[in-house]
């Protein structure tokens, strides 16, 4: 049996990559699709475990050469998901998390309608603005930036199979993990236990 495809998106700001962390951290049968980008690498993040980080030149060169199974440029850096190893872990039987841009994702569900599609929230949108000034690690005009852009994707969130509000991150964290044990119930995920020759 195949494994599962799951896809999280949200703005900026609203705390995806802690909820991420912690569903990885108590689900030992995921496996975490690491993404390829062009933008620069940040204080802590490692080559090939946060992203694969690439040049503009390299990006193109995937593109053009049909590896990635999506991609979408995000305040003026590319980010795409690879889409060989991602294949090689579906067929092997394991679930695979993506944490991608709206864009990506709404790619990804018209060319794999079985994909699973989470969107996060953050409890108002006066958080996001919140959090994302109270970084301090980027200017105010990228901020209204991601504000805006953060905006377009709560319009797109409706096309989703699943939200989840990140008021408080080991609940964001359960929410996701119930989700992930609800798909596995599904009839057709089971059908194979109504055969008498079990």
């Amino acid at each position: 049996m195949s494994g599962k495809l799951i896809v999280i998106s949200g703005p900026s700001g609203v705390g995806k990559s802690t909820v991420v962390s912690g569903v990885m951290a108590q689900c030992d049968t995921l496996q975490f699709s690491v993404s390829a980008t062009t933008r620069p690498m940040r204080p802590g993040e490692v080559d090939g475990k946060n992203y694969y980080f690439v040049d503009h030149a390299t990006f193109q060169a995937m593109i053009r050469e049909e590896k990635l199974l999506e991609y979408a440029q995000y305040v003026g850096n590319y980010y795409g998901t690879p889409e060989a190893p991602l294949n090689e872990a579906l067929a092997q039987g394991k679930d695979v998390l993506l944490d991608i841009e709206v864009q990506g994702a709404l790619r990804v569900k018209a060319r794999r309608p079985d994909a699973v599609l989470i969107f996060m929230l953050a409890p108002s949108f006066a958080d996001i603005e919140k959090r994302l000034y109270g970084r301090g690690d980027t200017a105010p005009a990228l901020v209204e930036e991601r504000l805006n852009r953060a905006r377009w994707e709560y319009t797109q969130a409706p096309n989703y199979d699943y939200l989840v509000v990140n008021d408080n991150v080991d609940k964001a964290v359960s929410e996701i993990l119930a989700i992930l044990t609800a798909e596995k119930c599904k009839t057709a995920e089971r059908l194979s236990y109504l055969k008498e020759d079990n």
